[in-house]
């Protein structure tokens, strides 16, 4: 079955020197963007993560300092990326919880403003695991009965994941083949920003999820505890997370001036 598409979808798949979404760097990124009309096109980067990559890293995914020494930077292949991505939503397999947010913490890194408030994420590992609890090479196996070759290369991962994506949409049903409707199935718990700091309340409004202010409404604690934001954008959080508390906070303030 082919995807139902209101607009471009963009699956994608990273290498990293770690799994650390705020601390680690992308080596490789595949990026396969599906069009409504049909069309595709496929691009595929080695990155030079500008550190070592981890032995243990390498032994997964195959790629070692002297492979990506000479590639560019991040932050050189950022516009391209941004290019491709920005007017699309999005697909993995596993990338709500770990290669958007990675993304996002390398294109805010790169100084791109990257945001997700416009974009759909469908996460078919989600999918696959809560109708048959497996892994991207049993999910390919299973759903499009093929061997995975060159697992965990970026470019055979993104191409089984749109294949499983497809096929899934065959064996079931009760799947409706739309985008929104993906996501939501895919997603999580509803966070605001992708690491889980942030939350949304039973009436829609943001909430902290952690810490001494767990439940509590976050607009609130940064007016009436200011040092609180201070501390946040000092500490060791993700990017993206400061960059969603201060917007909670202009938009509080620009409320209040208005």
């Amino acid at each position: 079955m082919e995807l139902n598409l209101k607009k471009p979808i963009c699956f994608f798949d990273l290498e990293t020197t770690g799994i650390n979404v705020a601390k680690d760097r992308i080596v490789e990124i595949a990026i396969l963007k599906v069009y409504p009309n049909g069309n595709k096109e496929s691009h595929t980067w080695r990155v030079n993560p500008e550190r070592p990559i981890p032995l243990e890293s390498s032994a997964i995914h195959g790629i070692t300092d002297e492979m990506v020494a000479n590639e560019p930077t991040f932050k050189e292949l950022a516009p391209k990326v941004y290019a491709l991505i920005k007017d699309s939503d999005l697909g993995g397999f596993n990338s709500n919880r770990f290669d958007i947010p990675l993304l996002a913490e390398e294109l805010l890194r790169a100084e791109v403003d990257f945001d997700m408030k416009k974009a759909l994420s469908i996460d078919v590992q989600t999918i696959f695991h809560k109708m048959e609890k497996r892994t991207l090479e049993a999910a390919y196996k299973f759903y499009c009965d093929k061997d995975l070759v060159d697992a965990h290369s970026a470019e055979a991962d993104t191409n089984a994941t749109y294949e499983v994506l497809k096929a899934q949409l065959d064996r079931y049903p009760e799947l409706e083949n739309d985008m929104a409707a993906l996501a939501d199935f895919s997603s999580h718990i509803d966070h605001v920003d992708f690491a889980g700091f942030i939350s949304y309340n039973e009436d829609g409004r943001e909430i902290f999820s952690f810490g001494k202010y767990k439940g509590k409404l976050v607009d609130e604690i940064l007016e009436n505890d200011p040092g609180y934001f201070g501390w946040v954008l000092n500490a060791d959080f993700p990017l993206y997370t400061k960059k969603v508390l201060t917007r909670i906070r202009l938009e509080k303030l620009n409320t209040k001036l208005s």
